[in-house]
């Protein structure tokens, strides 16, 4: 399955879908990949400076570092391929114009789009709409 690359039907079926669950974003300086398994992180990225993890809220308690900013997972339902263009380009100024900080992750069949906590809500209707315009 190699995913939808037209961007009209990417938008126009992206259905997006928010995770009840809180994330936070971490930086790990001296903690490997296999050590961070342990801790379920939905998503890890190697850096020169170390790796990052993004983790459930309760995972990151253990860790002392729930005071982060806490994030909502809005996950684009739609197959999306690797070589799509302009999919991130639309949703991030759909919840740009509403001042709406947007992290996005790409994975093999979705995107993920990472809100601050207090704007989750806000930001599943701007997708929606920008889906409902096409």
């Amino acid at each position: 399955m190699t995913g939808e690359k037209d961007l009209q039907n990417l938008i126009a079926h992206m259905r997006p879908m928010l995770d009840p669950a809180p994330y936070v974003f971490c930086t790990f300086a001296k903690k490997g990949l296999m050590e961070l398994a342990d801790y379920e992180p939905i998503g890890l990225f190697c850096e020169t400076e170390g790796v990052t993890a993004i983790l459930p809220l309760e995972r990151a308690r253990e860790l002392g570092l729930a005071d982060a900013e806490w994030f909502r997972r809005i996950t684009l339902t739609v197959h999306s391929s690797l070589e799509a263009v302009g999919l991130t380009a639309a949703v991030s100024k759909a919840l740009a114009q509403k001042g709406i900080p947007a992290n996005v992750v790409a994975a093999y069949f979705h995107d993920h789009v990472f809100v601050p906590e207090e704007r989750a809500e806000e930001a599943v209707e701007a997708l929606r709409a920008l889906a409902s315009d096409v």
